[in-house]
């Protein structure tokens, strides 16, 4: 059965989902919270909860990715904001906090008009591999050929290539592209690409022999991109699909399992939950870890496409603050709105539904809502 609309005589459109229009469904088995494992492995690494903090200035700092690290989730540095292009960040970090609105994407493209320092990408990474946890940073794939050898020769363990969308067939007449499978293949960390958002995408991006897929575009909180650009991948169908594509990969390929990483409209407990029944592995956090006390936006949250010097497809936005980067994580939660706890939250959705890791959880059954939750 189709589920394509017609949208007029000359064009139909294919009904998508968000995370807002499913709910997970309860089975015949319950279980206890307690023997729920959310725990998910990438490569050779380990790591206690599915979770990943997204590579933002307002989200990530060398000190934010150690405390991530210590919690048993995984802090992504943007190899590209201020701590990259400034020695002592934390004063540029307040004036864009107090930034009145009208001055903000100005400003802020004023400030990330500095330019990355190699060697304080050396240093960021090298704080946090002293703290002894696993290391990641995060390029796009415009600055990757450039910084990507100063990346790995500071000791980077998980290396990301993330963008607004990230293709195996970028056609440039302009410059030589990025070619992905050639230069993952001459590389000896495993690579997370993306984002991603349909079928055909991930897939061929999975054929560049990248060890994860980031799957989202243009759907978090600080992003303008359906509006600047008119593109948006509604999550819940992305996540299907990309999952579908990794499912596809692993016959093609004979037993090779690419991971899928759910990277935007994940702002939320229930996000995270739906998520993972979606068919992701883990998700990265941009705005639910913004939230925490410890993040550098201090309430505010705001990603690399607000700065873009251009063409902004983002923009500072007020997320708040909902406590210690632990009380989000664990808790104990203080409110019913999904905001912090959200590892009990995971937990619990999963005990609830019968489910015991995180592979059988990928099979629970979902429907569509016929109501908008909040």
């Amino acid at each position: 059965m189709s589920n394509e609309i017609e949208i007029g005589r000359g064009k139909r459109g294919r009904r998508a989902y968000s995370f807002d229009d499913i709910a997970v469904v309860p089975s015949r088995r319950t279980r206890d919270p307690k023997d729920v494992s959310v725990e998910w492995q990438i490569d050779a690494y380990h790591f206690e909860l599915p979770i990943l903090a997204a590579p933002m200035d307002s989200v990530m700092s060398p000190a934010t990715a150690v405390a991530l690290g210590n919690h048993g989730g995984l802090g992504v540095l943007d190899l590209e904001g201020l701590w990259t292009r400034y020695e002592s960040p934390e004063a540029l970090l307040a004036e864009i906090r107090g930034l009145p609105a009208g001055e903000a994407t100005r400003r802020m493209q004023e400030i990330y008009a500095e330019p990355i320092k190699p060697e304080l990408i050396t240093q960021r990474l090298k704080e946090v591999r002293a703290a002894g946890v696993t290391v990641a940073g995060a390029l796009s794939p415009q600055r990757t050929q450039e910084y990507y050898q100063t990346v790995v020769d500071a000791g980077v363990d998980l290396f990301v290539i993330r963008g607004t969308t990230v293709s195996a067939e970028h056609v440039s007449g302009n410059a030589e592209p990025l070619n992905l499978k050639r230069f993952i293949y001459e590389l000896d960390v495993p690579v997370v690409v993306g984002g991603a958002s349909t079928y055909t995408a991930a897939l061929h991006l999975m054929r560049t022999g990248a060890a994860g897929v980031l799957v989202g575009f243009g759907g978090g909180a600080a992003h303008t991109t359906r509006v600047g650009l008119g593109i948006h991948a509604p999550m819940a169908t992305a996540v299907s699909d990309v999952a579908a594509a990794r499912r596809d990969y692993l016959d093609e390929s004979g037993g090779r399992y690419v991971h899928v990483i759910a990277d935007g409209g994940v702002g939320h407990s229930g996000d995270v939950v739906k998520a993972i029944a979606c068919g992701a592995d883990a998700v990265m956090l941009g705005a639910a870890l913004a939230r925490a006390s410890e993040a550098p936006g201090q309430g505010w949250h705001w990603g690399p496409e607000a700065h873009h010097h251009a063409l902004p497809r983002g923009e500072r936005v007020e997320v708040g603050t909902a406590g210690t980067l632990e009380q989000v994580l664990f808790g104990p939660s203080s409110s019913a709105d999904g905001t912090s706890n959200l590892v009990g939250a995971l937990r619990r959705a999963m005990a609830t539904t019968g489910y015991s890791d995180l592979k059988e959880f990928q099979r629970v059954e979902v429907v569509v809502s016929p109501y908008q939750p909040r």
